[in-house]
Formats: C-alpha cells, sequence, structure tokens
C-alpha cells in the first residue's frame, strides 16, 4: 500500500512571488527525488474555468459560494486521490487566499469558514507575504489584472488580512510558514519550505511558525 503524501498549499498577495517560487520549489522537490504534483485553484475543471471567470463580476457571497464548490470538486478529484496516491501536491492558492479575497469583497471570515467546514485541510501552509509598497510596484510595473488592483489600498490590505488568515488557519491546527519575500530569491524562499517538509512519506514537524508571530524572514 502506497504511504500517504503530502498538501502543501501555497497563497500570498498578488505579485509576491508565488509564481516563481513554485517553480523553484517543484524542481527543488523532483530533485530531492519526491514525486510532485501541481495544481491550482481556480481548477482547471470547467466548473475551475467558470470560477475564474467569473471572479471578473460576481462579487461577495455569491463568488465565495463558487470558489468554495470548486474547492469541494478540486479535493474530490485531485488532491486527496494525489496526495493518497503519495504525491506531494502543491496548490497554488486554496483556502488562505479565500479568508482574504472574499474578505476584501466584502464576506464575513465565519461565512467563508462555514462553506469550507468540510475540505481537506494542508499539511503545510505557506503563505508569502512582502512590504506593501514592493507589492504596489510590482503590480505597477506588470499592470491591473484583477478588479481589487485598482485600490491603492489593497497591498497593504492583503498583507494584514493574510497574517490574519495564518493565525486562523493555526486555531485550526494546520501548521503554517509564513514568509518575507521582500528581499529574498525565490529560489532561497523555496528552499525555506523545501527545508520545511519532513522526509518523502513523513509528517510535518509541528509549529514550523509560532502562533504569536507566524512571519518567518528567511
Amino acid at each position: 500500500m502506497t504511504d500517504p503524501g503530502l498538501f502543501i498549499s501555497l497563497d500570498g498577495p498578488s505579485a509576491v512571488g508565488k509564481s516563481t517560487t513554485l517553480e523553484e520549489l517543484d524542481r527543488l522537490l523532483r530533485n530531492d527525488g519526491r514525486h510532485v504534483f501541481r495544481t491550482v485553484e481556480p481548477s482547471g475543471s470547467a466548473l475551475g474555468q467558470f470560477t475564474r471567470a467569473s471572479a471578473a463580476f460576481l462579487t461577495g457571497h455569491a463568488l465565495a459560494c463558487l470558489v468554495a464548490a470548486n474547492r469541494y470538486e478540486h479535493v474530490e478529484v485531485e488532491l486527496r486521490p494525489m496526495r493518497d496516491a503519495g504525491f506531494t501536491v502543491i496548490s497554488d492558492r486554496y483556502l488562505a487566499s479565500s479568508l482574504v479575497l472574499q474578505r476584501l469583497d466584502g464576506v464575513d471570515e465565519q461565512f467563508v469558514l462555514d462553506l469550507n467546514r468540510e475540505i481537506m485541510l494542508p499539511d503545510l501552509a505557506v503563505i508569502l507575504t512582502a512590504e506593501p509598497a514592493v507589492i504596489a510596484a510590482r503590480l505597477a510595473a506588470r499592470g491591473v489584472r484583477h478588479r481589487f488592483h485598482h485600490d491603492p489600498n489593497a497591498p497593504s490590505r492583503e498583507v494584514e488580512l493574510y497574517a490574519e488568515a495564518a493565525q486562523t488557519l493555526m486555531t485550526m491546527g494546520v501548521q503554517v510558514l509564513v514568509l518575507d519575500s521582500t528581499d529574498t530569491a525565490p529560489k532561497d524562499v523555496a528552499r525555506r519550505i523545501a527545508d520545511a517538509l519532513p522526509p518523502d512519506g513523513g509528517s510535518v514537524p509541528s509549529s514550523p511558525s509560532k502562533p504569536d508571530d507566524p512571519t518567518v524572514t528567511p
């Protein structure tokens, strides 16, 4: 019988370096001999594609419900089967993003938690963060890609809400690793994540970050 793998989620504000960090993490883990399965939310299913397209015009509770519906499908079709098959599963965005983006959209945190009450929780939730001014500069350089980016206060608010999301996840028993990418190269951030993982097939050690100060600076 195959030993179950690990499920890692990676979240953080827009322009914080998630995509590049994911590429580096994937490379590191494969070089370490792990079987890696990468995925993203909204997922690549028809429902996931509809969810992604709908984010431009749906808001609030309706969008929160749609995101949660796609997440339950994602768990059933990809996340749980691949983890149980022994893969190290890495999802680009998961629950932490809902705890931030839906709140930016006016939805209460408890409503989001209630919607996601029966999802599969990650073995390790990684949250990338950076100085709001740095995020704002990166967003300006690459251009607006989401309606939230029209708000000049969005970077600061996202950073604050992700810090709160980290605390919420820890109260749920999720191991959380928060890494500041302001002055750190993605390859070094990825190495910190890889170093936080147990040997293939092991369990994530408890408390990679302290509940009273979840921010870890590489």
